[in-house]
């Protein structure tokens, strides 16, 4: 076996003999080649690149620390969960669409709502007119979810929700939902985001104040691991923390602090960490740069079962594990030649599945220009259909492992992201950090750096940067939500009004705000006894915002 001495003088030699007259020939294209995050890459990895034994950093698939990948078998056993996310319009409109890609071959159900749903407005509220059924399924009822979900077999069928500051009431109208139809809670399987802090950082769509908001996301985790054993109460969000200009260093690094700051705060209410951890979910972005995407998962990984077992002194493998479902870049989709998206999107999520995903939705061709049409969503399933079953990547567990180059970039990002981990450890945590406006000054450094390298040409964007067709005209079939289904919604929702026991739809928003005052109450029976009772997400979001207040977040730059 070669050792590091020998390969030293055998790398100089080649450098004298081969690489010196070939570049006096032929220069390099450029003087340094970087990865989006900013990393620059060399020309050459060796073993001497690579830091600490195979046991300590890399190690087997199903063992610490988990940088393989979290089974034994990986996609030998089973494929990942494919997954579309959607939702639009009125539950009739959401239920045919996953009707449809469930008969082309999705696997689990992943709903979008609109946003007066992820902001707790009722559709007729003066703020929710516009915007009813846009960007997702108007979900103010639980009658509408009895809708969406309509001939789908609850007790077969997994389902995330892409809901934070109204999760306990989303999850509570998929209980009822399922209990109306004589599915025990025991045996809903699925996630629900819940994951707060990343909308304080990143994506915006609060209501109440930071400490309000975090009672409510722990009063979830806690309910969850109690009361619905097999759903994944938080799905903790690195994916719009990528989207909103963070590169792969930092949405590790965020990612993980905010699942730090989670998991301290359950442990608090005197939960041991075994008793919840293992339904804690992750959410990363797939962009296109494929060793750098590679490498951020297997890294993250790595990370997580340390901060498990040595921060918070996990025992069970199980608690270690990050577990992460996989959405391609929709920033990195261009409106110009939309059909290119296609090869984009297929090179991300091939990153995911060689990176070791749970799950994966792969964004549609047309997303830069509007919803998704069914052609698209249907293609975009096929792009996860082909690398299962033709490309080979689901054959060999972490095919990728040993490679110099990958073997490195994950270091380099662990390391990185470590020393912005340890920064926010010293403000106090995340709640803290984010306070002082931390991540959201980092993220905005973080676009401008990235938009500045596209507009010097320093990061390609094929159809932006370079290869543009100033002459090409869309031919892209553009999908729109009718707007005369707004009409519909309006009369449902008159209609539920109607029809509640007004005596026990007063009390439980009653016992509701009694609750929400006090301190350590945990909220979700509250709520759920109130989605039972007829109330609206509105409803009882205003309930909530008469106790808690709405946060309007302070000028930070």
């Amino acid at each position: 076996m070669d050792t590091d001495e020998k390969i030293k003088e055998s790398l100089q030699k080649w450098e004298e003999k081969v690489l010196n007259p070939w570049l006096s020939k032929r220069p390099e294209r450029k003087k340094s080649f970087m990865t989006p995050s900013g990393i620059e890459v060399n020309r050459l990895y060796t073993p001497l690149d690579l830091k600490g034994s195979y046991s300590e950093k890399i190690g087997f698939p199903g063992e610490y620390p988990f940088t393989r990948g979290i089974y034994p078998t990986m996609y030998r056993g089973r494929l990942w969960t494919i997954r579309q996310y959607a939702g639009f319009g009125s539950a009739e409109d959401t239920n045919a669409r996953f009707r449809k890609l469930l008969q082309a071959g999705q696997t689990g159900l992943s709903m979008a709502f609109d946003l007066p749903t992820q902001l707790g407005l009722d559709p007729d509220h003066v703020l929710a007119f516009t915007e009813v059924g846009v960007v997702g399924v108007s979900m103010f009822h639980w009658k509408e979810m009895d809708l969406v979900m309509s001939g789908i077999p609850m007790d077969k069928v997994t389902t995330s929700m892409t809901i934070n500051a109204t999760a306990i009431e989303l999850l509570s109208m998929y209980v009822a939902t399922a209990e109306s139809r004589g599915v025990n809670r025991n045996v809903l399987d699925g996630t629900v985001q819940n994951d707060i802090l990343k909308e304080y950082i990143a994506r915006k769509n609060f209501i109440y104040p930071p400490e309000p908001s975090m009672r409510y996301a722990i009063d979830l985790i806690e309910y969850s691991a109690k009361n619905i054993p097999k759903w994944y109460p938080i799905s903790i969000s690195g994916y719009h923390i990528r989207e909103a200009g963070a590169d792969a260093v930092l949405e590790v690094a965020f990612t993980l602090a905010d699942g730090i700051e989670y998991v301290r705060k359950t442990a608090e209410r005197g939960i041991p960490v075994d008793d919840f951890a293992s339904k804690l979910s992750f959410f990363f972005a797939g962009y296109t740069n494929i060793f750098e995407e590679v490498a951020k998962f297997r890294a993250a990984r790595r990370m997580w079962a340390k901060i498990m077992k040595d921060w918070f002194n996990a025992k069970k493998p199980d608690s270690m594990m990050l577990r992460f479902h996989t959405q391609t870049g929709g920033a990195e989709l261009t409106a110009q030649q939309p059909e290119i998206n296609i090869i984009r999107t297929t090179l991300q999520a091939l990153a995911a599945v060689l990176g070791g995903t749970q799950s994966l939705h792969v964004n549609s061709y047309d997303e830069a220009l509007a919803l998704p049409s069914e052609k698209a969503a249907k293609i975009a399933i096929r792009v996860q259909q082909i690398i299962a079953y033709e490309s080979g990547a689901a054959e060999s567990i972490d095919p990728l492992a040993g490679s110099y180059y990958i073997e490195w970039l994950t270091d380099e990002i662990e390391e990185r992201a470590w020393k912005i981990i340890d920064q926010i450890e010293k403000m106090g945590g995340m709640m803290k950090a984010i306070e002082r406006g931390y991540p959201q000054a980092e993220i905005a450094n973080s676009a401008y750096r990235i938009q500045k390298m596209i507009e010097t040409g320093d990061m390609v964007k094929v159809g932006v940067n370079m290869f543009y067709e100033p002459d090409w005209i869309g031919t892209t079939e553009v999908f729109r939500v009718n707007p005369q289904i707004r009409d519909r919604i309006m009369e449902r929702l008159k209609k539920y009004r109607t029809e509640r026991d007004e005596i026990k739809w007063r009390d439980s928003l009653n016992e509701l705000r009694k609750a929400a005052e006090k301190e350590r109450e945990n909220l979700f029976p509250y709520i759920l006894t109130a989605i039972k009772s007829g109330a609206t997400v509105g409803e009882i979001s205003s309930t909530l915002r008469e106790v808690w207040g709405e946060y309007k977040e302070p000028a930070i730059f």
